[in-house]
């Protein structure tokens, strides 16, 4: 398998919040190609834990294959390594209470999703309209785009696109979508939306990045995924133990920023963000898709006694 180039973002910024150190137990929930938990596992040491989730069984192929080079590297220096082929919403079942030093979580769509035509994740490259990111299931089992697209109910429809991509023309290209049916690839869907919303003035994307964005989040559940990571969290985490969270548009920083809000009223988190931090302009030149990238932090509170900590051992049901 060809190796995509992949470019983690936010990488100081995240081993900032993290606070990672040796012996520490880490766990990454959005593993991807590997980038920020390759840079994790050299701060770990021996002693130290890392335990990767993603749910894109392809991601996690590649991750391995990163890790093996960071082993390679490393040497006995090299931490324990977990790789859990799962949905990070699934966490809480897998990691026990009071485990954790750091949890970071990337929510964007990897590279690896947008550069393959076949994924069905991108306008920009002709494909199926598939965007699942478990492609466990095959070709008979979960909901595609191209489902979505060829048999939502027209108001449904338009409300999803509104809804989840925030975008103000949803119902004029909801009905130019069922009347184009049938639409079997991406190309086709993202001609039929720029012709029924074409770029105004002053745009700064495609016309079809919002209703994209709308059907990759309804497939994948990608909202009710971060609330459930968010639930699970504080539970999994010691006292001092930090949650980093990486967003790339508004309806994911506004879960995560709420539920930090909400916590730090109650003594469960001190938030470390008063504002997300965002990436450098030389960041930004070097990795366009880190523009819209937005990281909060917080750190759990706790009475810090030592009795939390004696129940955070990793275990796999």
């Amino acid at each position: 398998m060809n190796k995509p180039q992949h470019v983690p973002v936010l990488l100081d910024e995240v081993l900032q919040y993290l606070n990672v150190r040796p012996g520490s137990v880490i766990a990454d929930a959005t593993v991807g190609l590997g980038g920020h938990s390759a840079e994790i596992a050299k701060r770990l040491g021996a002693e130290g834990r890392l335990i990767c989730f993603d749910r894109d069984p392809q991601a996690m192929e590649l991750a391995r294959a990163r890790m093996d080079e960071v082993k390679a590297e490393l040497g006995d220096a090299m931490p324990q390594v977990i790789f859990e082929p799962r949905a990070f919403s699934e966490a809480g079942s897998v990691i026990g209470p009071a485990s954790l030093d750091g949890l970071l979580a990337d929510f964007g769509v990897s590279s690896l999703q947008l550069d393959e035509a076949q994924r069905g994740f991108s306008f920009r490259l002709d494909g199926p309209l598939d965007m699942r990111m478990d492609t466990r299931q095959g070709l008979d089992g979960g909901e595609t785009a191209g489902q979505v697209v060829n048999q939502e109910d027209e108001n449904e429809l338009a409300d999803l696109i509104y809804e989840f991509g925030e975008e103000r023309r949803s119902r004029r290209i909801a009905r130019a979508i069922v009347r184009a049916r049938p639409i079997s690839t991406t190309a086709e869907l993202a001609q039929v939306i720029s012709a029924a919303a074409p770029s105004m003035k002053g745009d700064k994307i495609h016309p079809a990045t919002r209703t994209f964005q709308a059907l990759r989040i309804r497939v994948n559940d990608e909202l009710g995924e971060i609330r459930s990571l968010l639930q699970s969290a504080p539970s999994l985490l010691k006292p001092g133990g930090r949650l980093v969270l990486i967003s790339f548009h508004s309806l994911e920083d506004r879960l995560v920023k709420d539920a930090f809000r909400e916590a730090g009223h109650a003594g469960i988190f001190e938030v470390l963000t008063r504002k997300p931090v965002v990436a450098s302009e030389q960041e930004q030149m070097r990795n366009p898709r880190s523009r819209s990238a937005k990281l909060r932090a917080a750190e759990r509170l706790g009475t810090g006694n030592g009795e939390q900590g004696t129940k955070g051992k990793y275990k796999v049901k």
